[in-house]
């Protein structure tokens, strides 16, 4: 996975989350677009599949919110088993969660920040929103596959995807 550090140089003070992000993006030399003040939209690269991030800051609430979209789609007779696995991987999350693109049956994954009384968001916070999203993202992507494409049930396909190797080989 690629290294999210963002040197204290490059660290400028911002009062828009969002130029933040631009320079954490920036610095992993990732793809992006800043549609507006509002709203960022980038690439990053995982091991599985290219992930679209998406940033939306409303100044209004002082709340940023995240998503980073799987490159795959449900087809609809599919959905049902999508949302029990998406209900059963939200139960081993600690922060944000899993949803799906109703028109899409693009899986999801969400997380909004709250900043109001803060001048922004700490670059840290900032890089450890993307690396934990990213992280979480590659850990279930097998079990989205299982499910999908393997036609597996959501038990079984977390049971294999959150299969852990012990010892070295």
């Amino acid at each position: 996975m690629t290294s999210l550090a963002l040197h204290e140089e490059d660290v400028s003070s911002v009062s828009n989350p969002l130029d933040l992000v631009e320079q954490v993006v920036s610095a992993n030399d990732w793809a992006y677009d800043r549609r507006s003040d509002a709203e960022l939209a980038a690439e990053g690269h995982g091991k599985w599949c290219d992930y679209g991030l998406f940033f939306c800051w409303s100044d209004e609430i002082s709340v940023m919110h995240f998503s980073a979209a799987f490159d795959m789609k449900a087809p609809p007779k599919q959905r049902g088993g999508l949302y029990e696995l998406l209900a059963k991987a939200n139960e081993r999350l600690w922060i944000g969660h899993f949803g799906m693109d109703e028109d899409t049956g693009m899986p999801i994954y969400r997380h909004s920040m709250l900043l109001r009384g803060t001048p922004s968001a700490a670059a840290e916070s900032i890089e450890d929103l993307i690396d934990i999203a990213m992280t979480e993202c590659e850990r279930f992507f097998p079990a989205f596959q299982f499910v999908l494409w393997g036609g597996k049930g959501a038990d079984e396909a977390l049971e294999a995807a959150m299969l852990e190797c012990v010892g070295e080989a």
